[in-house]
């Protein structure tokens, strides 16, 4: 499921994500930033430009190229800024196309797998502008990334379930 709410100014997304995965796979998979181009459309041309390490770390510094409308490509940088092993890990913007991003990973072991939730927390720059961007493609390309992310999960790991709402 995918839904979105505005507070303040700032939306958050969140999806509920069951993963037919074990939890230290699920984990292992999801915490490693090498894993993150194989879940992102194509169209966007994801690119890690830092040092490709093998787990999150609190600290982590990761940066990528990324195309956010066509023909227009961007740096992004994000911090992990929180990781619990096996629960929960946390990116957040340092630099990037958003005026704040909060993303939190959160995991949970099931009787048929895992239960992931994923919540960000975001901010679009350029006030009203932005508002106007976000009813007008963002929030569409956001649940297009979610739902590109379960068709990859899908052919990798077997049937996820994500239901989208708006």
């Amino acid at each position: 499921m995918i839904t979105f709410r505005k507070h303040s100014g700032i939306y958050t997304l969140e999806t509920r994500t069951e993963l037919p995965l074990g939890l230290v796979e699920a984990w292992d998979f999801f915490s490693s930033p090498k894993n993150l181009q194989k879940i992102t459309p194509p169209h966007m041309g994801f690119e890690i430009t830092s040092r490709n390490e093998e787990k999150a770390y609190s600290g982590q510094i990761i940066s990528y190229n990324v195309g956010i409308l066509p023909g227009i490509r961007t740096s992004w940088v994000t911090e992990i800024t929180h990781v619990e092993d096996k629960k929960v890990f946390v990116d957040e913007q340092r630099f990037g196309p958003y005026s704040m991003w909060h993303h939190e990973h959160h995991f949970e072991k099931t009787a048929d797998g895992v239960k992931m939730l994923d919540r960000v927390s975001f901010k679009i720059p350029f006030g009203p502008l932005g508002y106007l961007a976000y009813d007008l493609f963002i929030k569409k390309q956001l649940i297009g990334i979610f739902e590109y992310r379960t068709l990859k999960l899908d052919e990798l790991f077997g049937k996820t379930t994500l239901k989208t709402t708006s």
